[in-house]
């Protein structure tokens, strides 16, 4: 069945300086032809005059390029129309190409799902560019750009490489032992590659999360009542995200704020004041607060140091500063203001500095959740061929470990172990 032919506004939305129309499909260059004469060369800008197909009215001026498939970004015949950002002229143009036939507007994401389709991009890169969209500090942008330049394929596809050695001198000795040309049992380095696998995949799944990048280092700021958890999220934040009030009990439900401090993500949650209380929806409240200090990734703790109930992902924050004496200061790690400033820039420094600690490393690769799980399933195949002396097993165990690591990239390679069985072992004689 021949594809729809799609097409979308592809930058922002106007009005703007400049909007890039972009056509996918097997009618693209066709609909190019209708709409500007004559198919300028490939990959070069070529003004022309838009008209519309029917009417023959002239929409605008602009540039035309054209990227004949399979070299192209979805893996199909791709146009673009650069044209004028304003309303009109993006309207009638996408009215015009509405009139083509063939053509239909495109789905959300269908341009990316097409390139994925088409073997342009994998799944992980596509989860990258999915990152990258979504982006908002400069630690988040590096990140996708990794995952979407392809850092975590290129890691997999090695990973698969030293899978296929290693399962088809399995095969080989199941197969073969008996002609001669291959020995009865797997040699001592097969053992040591393997281990060598195990502990790449242990290595990568220590590292941290991408979710975490992608969501902020969750901050959960908790206490006992009145101990100024409001006016401190607000103050961070830098707006009025929780109100703030001298009587006890105010805040009763978790209020939360994304924000980006020194180019770290955080997502900053308020919580109800930890005490016993017989008021029903207060009572709620607290229990919300505790559950959200156990998922913490760090607490900002306004209490005494010995209430605090995880001293290890915790900084002990005295508040109200400026209205205590120093001779009564309880023990804290810092003391603050918000209404004062004082003792701030210090917690920000802490705050970057733990929250960077909790984060991908500059450079490092970067996995997801689906990722994490993935790698944890490879990981348990492969302890199970490392764990046995059965061939049988120890090949089935592998093939079921290549299998889940495709599924990092959402492809399978089918062939791609006999080809390496008959390439190395050079059997098919």
């Amino acid at each position: 069945m021949t594809p729809d032919t799609i097409y979308a506004l592809s930058s922002g939305s106007p009005p703007a300086a400049i909007a890039v129309l972009r056509i996918s499909g097997p009618a693209a260059l066709g609909a190019v032809q209708a709409l500007a004469g004559a198919l300028p060369l490939p990959r070069q800008a070529s003004l022309r005059s838009i008209r519309h197909p029917v009417t023959a009215e002239t929409l605008d001026r602009g540039l035309v390029l054209i990227f004949p498939g399979p070299d192209s970004a979805t893996g199909e015949d791709v146009a673009e129309l650069h044209l004028h950002g304003g309303r009109s002229v993006v309207a009638g143009v996408l009215e015009a190409l509405s009139t083509l036939p063939a053509l239909r507007q495109a789905d959300p994401g269908e341009f990316t799902r097409r390139a994925f389709e088409n073997g342009r991009i994998d799944l992980a890169e596509a989860e990258g560019l999915a990152d990258l969209l979504a982006a908002e500090t400069q630690s988040q942008r590096r990140a996708a750009l990794s995952l979407a330049g392809g850092a975590l394929s290129r890691r997999v596809e090695e990973w698969q490489g030293v899978l296929l050695n290693l399962a088809a001198q399995v095969e080989a000795v199941l197969d073969f032992s008996d002609e001669g040309d291959v020995a009865e049992a797997l040699p001592a380095h097969w053992s040591m590659a393997l281990a060598g696998l195990i502990e790449e995949v242990e290595r990568q799944l220590t590292r941290p999360s991408s979710d975490r990048l992608r969501d902020g280092v969750r901050v959960v700021i908790a206490g006992p009542p009145n101990a100024g958890k409001s006016s401190l999220l607000n103050w961070l934040a830098g707006r009025r995200a929780a109100i703030t009030s001298a009587m006890a009990g105010t805040t009763r439900d978790l209020i939360e704020a994304p924000t980006a401090i020194g180019g770290t993500p955080f997502l900053l949650v308020d919580t109800a004041g930890l005490r016993e209380s017989a008021d029903g929806i207060e009572a709620e409240g607290i229990e919300l607060a505790r559950e959200s200090v156990g998922v913490a990734d760090l607490i900002l703790w306004l209490g005494r140091r010995q209430d605090c109930p995880a001293p290890d992902r915790s900084i002990v924050v005295a508040s109200k500063a400026d209205l205590v004496p120093d001779s009564q200061r309880q023990d804290a790690d810092l003391h603050v203001s918000s209404n004062t400033g004082e003792g701030m820039e210090t917690l920000i420094e802490l705050l970057i500095e733990r929250g960077k600690a909790l984060l991908p490393a500059e450079g490092e690769i970067v996995i997801n959740q689906r990722h994490r799980a993935v790698l944890a399933q490879l990981l348990d195949h492969l302890h199970a061929a490392q764990a046995s002396d059965d061939l049988l097993i120890i090949a089935e165990s592998l093939r079921i470990a290549r299998n889940a690591l495709d599924r990092v990239t959402g492809r399978a390679d089918v062939n791609a172990m006999l080809d390496r069985l008959f390439g190395s072992f050079c059997i098919g004689k």
